[in-house]
């Protein structure tokens, strides 16, 4: 069967279209600020804009159906698109003259990982850190449609689990439930945009950095608009617990939270994967706050960089709380610097980058529901072990998994963490000492942002080598996609006509 490339290019326009329509609002931020970018930033919108106009108008006459192979193509090569054009605002104002270093930090911002190879945040023009923080926020939607409608479309494991409980597609071409599904999930994701930032504006931020910093929650992204991230509001331990509060809602299913609004609260709580989310960051924030507190070899001077409001143990429970929803979501917000702490808490952190928050969420990593399904299936081989003719299937939510879905999770774990094996030697070869190489390749993998080693909290990517920064942006993409999207691409069948 041959591609349909009509269908994908026209996809492509309306991608461009999007991103130059929200250049063009980054532009009228800049002429509010009148920060010296409006210009440029306007070119640059219009540019991309008229540009997507022209790709839809020369493909308008394509076939409407779309195949499984066109939806892996749309997906990954939409991201480059979108990456390649969203290049375009760093590189026009000259905030970013650099052509890796601009790919780096923007499939940084589209991917929502947060690792940014900026040196002075504060010095860039307002429209400029805008545009920065809408990367996020337009990443962070995308990937909320990709959960619900395109991954399951796909058979990407994981993601059916709870494709039933959202109207999704049911053959080869796109559902116009999707499209339902899709508005009702960007209102509730612009909701809660919203709400952070009047709840960060009345606790004391600006209502510039607060827009910014919401854009960057919702989206489990991470950039901010200070040099210290939201270590600049450590004396204002309202503002860390609304992000904490709002990184928390991000990293679980979206779908949940539409339940949630319509009055069914049972199925949020009675939600396997949302309860493990839960117990996971209570039982971590327990063990990071309380090495934290008793341990009294700790630099706290380092830890804590500003005095602590409520005292030192509320700052240790704070801080333990935030770096453990900041990792476990991925969005990679710091208040503190976490390679200052014990040696196991290090380790510990390490760990974490590997969990991932909710399916159907704007978080990267594994997902809490990969894991569960590997921890109930481990559990049922020492049952099958005993009882060899017995049929015991995984069960989620009450309902049995399909052998066919267990199979692909295990597939993507054991692809994972190949990958990450892979991704750790690529840097160790480019120069990379072990920490700090095994610490970017989990952190890009699985969209967090800060790593490990010389890449850690207090420290930026710039001074990464250029090979460096395009190994970590394919890390980040394929990490960002589920593995399976991208890597299919490169493999020769997929291209063979049948």
């Amino acid at each position: 069967m041959k591609l349909n490339y009509k269908i994908i290019i026209y996809f492509f326009g309306l991608l461009l279209l999007f991103n130059g329509s929200f250049m063009l609002l980054a532009a009228l931020l800049s002429f509010c600020y009148k920060d010296g970018a409006t210009f440029n930033l306007f070119l640059t919108g219009i540019s991309v804009l008229l540009f997507g106009v022209l790709v839809m108008f020369c493909t308008k006459n394509h076939t409407k159906e779309m195949n499984k192979r066109e939806g892996y193509l749309v997906v990954t090569f939409g991201w480059i698109v979108m990456t390649l054009s969203g290049t375009l605002p760093y590189l026009f104002t000259g905030a970013i003259p650099e052509f890796t270093n601009a790919i780096f930090e923007t499939i940084s911002g589209y991917t929502t990982t947060g690792s940014t190879i900026l040196n002075d945040i504060e010095s860039l023009p307002k429209g400029i850190l805008f545009w920065r923080s809408l990367t996020h926020w337009i990443g962070g939607m995308g990937i909320i449609v990709l959960a619900i409608a395109i991954l399951p479309l796909l058979g990407i494991g994981g993601m059916q689990l709870f494709v039933a409980e959202a109207p999704g597609p049911s053959a080869d071409k796109l559902h116009p439930r999707i499209t339902d599904t899709a508005k009702r999930l960007w209102l509730i994701y612009f909701g809660y945009t919203a709400a952070e930032t009047l709840f960060l504006s009345l606790a004391g931020m600006s209502f510039f950095d607060a827009l910014n910093h919401s854009m960057s929650t919702l989206s489990t992204g991470g950039f901010s608009t200070k040099n210290a991230s939201l270590s600049h509001w450590n004396d204002s331990p309202m503002i860390q617990y609304i992000v904490i509060l709002f990184m928390f809602l991000a990293g679980t299913n979206f779908v949940l939270s539409y339940f949630a609004f319509k009055g069914n609260v049972r199925k949020v709580v009675r939600d396997e994967e949302f309860k493990l989310y839960f117990k996971f960051i209570v039982i971590f924030t327990l063990i990071v706050g309380g090495i934290l507190y008793f341990n009294s070899s700790l630099d706290t001077t380092s830890a804590f960089d500003h005095p602590m409001v409520w005292g030192v143990g509320e700052g240790s429970f704070r801080h333990a709380l935030f770096q453990v929803v900041a990792i476990v979501t991925t969005t990679g917000f710091v208040s503190a610097d976490y390679t200052l702490w014990a040696p196991f808490l290090l380790v510990f952190i390490f760990g974490l980058m590997f969990l991932g928050g909710s399916a159907g969420s704007t978080s990267g990593g594994v997902k809490i529901v990969r894991h569960l399904v590997l921890i109930k299936n481990g559990f049922l081989e020492f049952k099958r072990s005993l009882h060899p003719s017995a049929i015991l299937p995984v069960r989620y939510n009450n309902k049995s998994v399909s052998g066919e879905i267990v199979f692909n999770v295990l597939g993507f774990f054991i692809l994972y963490m190949l990958s990450f094996i892979v991704g750790s030697l690529g840097f160790a070869f480019l120069g990379l000492d072990f920490q700090s190489a095994i610490g970017v390749a989990a952190s890009s993998l699985g969209n967090v942002g800060p790593a490990l080693g010389e890449f850690g909290p207090s420290h930026n990517f710039f001074e990464m080598p250029a090979a460096g920064k395009w190994w970590a942006a394919f890390l980040m993409l394929i990490g960002r996609l589920e593995l399976f999207t991208v890597l299919i691409l490169l493999t020769p069948f997929f291209w063979r006509n049948r």
